[in-house]
């Protein structure tokens, strides 16, 4: 798992136990909200919805609130317009920096970001400057306790899967979008739980960092994951095992 993927786990960890509850939950409302809006109320005939309320169940979002996206993506309650918006630059040391946007005022959501990348020595590029390096995939992250590789590989291929990678105790599973649905379906038959299971932006390369460049990169996509209209940030950073050992020790 490079750098991006150690990040996710960390993020979606937090998810769970830190004291954002709301802004979380939010987040994850504005990504309900657009997905309705776009394919319709049903999480049935919309994989895109479902992804969200999936995400949603995870971090204990409340049905009701849940149910209130739905509609106001679909027009029934008033409150559904955000613009889908991509903003890409670089951080520290180069490193590639990719934020899914979702906002309802882009000349207020702009500038903040700007300063997110400007304060943290990076810089926000035009569109298309670091996108091309990422590919959209299915992840799955999987405690390596619950299963071995062998039946891991066997099973996630037969779904559609493209890769099982095995790292620090923990498998990860890497599909394309379109066959993410069954990958997920074949592990929750097979009694297998999943750790993080979202759509990410994948790097096709990754650039190690030495500590320092780590702790200002991970500061700076951190500050960016904060801000309410930030839905996910990928990045093409990695992080060798003596950099994360020693970064553990600032935890």
């Amino acid at each position: 798992m490079a750098g991006h993927s150690h990040w996710a786990g960390i993020k979606h960890k937090k998810a769970l136990i830190d004291n954002k509850r709301g802004k979380v939950w939010s987040k994850l409302s504005r990504a309900i909200i657009v997905a309705a809006k776009a394919g319709g109320g049903d999480p049935d005939t919309n994989l895109r919805l479902r992804y969200a309320i999936n995400d949603a169940k995870a971090v204990s979002m409340p049905k009701d609130n849940i149910e209130r996206a739905i509609k106001k993506g679909t027009g029934e309650l008033e409150g559904g317009s955000f613009d889908e918006v991509l903003y890409e630059g670089y951080g520290p040391g180069g490193v590639a920096i990719l934020c899914e946007i979702l906002t309802d005022n882009r000349n207020r959501t702009a500038p903040e970001v700007r300063k997110i990348f400007e304060i943290a020595g990076g810089n926000l590029g035009a569109t298309g400057c670091v996108a091309w390096m990422f590919e959209r995939k299915g992840v799955v992250v999987i405690d390596g306790g619950q299963t071995d590789e062998e039946k891991l590989l066997e099973l996630a291929m037969e779904a559609g899967a493209e890769d099982v990678r095995s790292l620090d105790g923990k498998f990860e599973v890497i599909s394309d979008p379109n066959d993410f649905g069954n990958v997920q379906e074949a592990l929750q038959q097979a009694g297998i739980e999943t750790e993080m299971c979202e759509l990410n932006r994948i790097p096709n390369d990754t650039i190690d960092l030495d500590v320092e460049t780590a702790r200002k990169v991970l500061k700076m996509v951190e500050k960016l994951d904060d801000h309410d209209d930030v839905q996910k940030v990928a990045s093409n950073f990695n992080l060798p095992e003596e950099v994360m050992k020693e970064l553990e020790m600032d935890v």
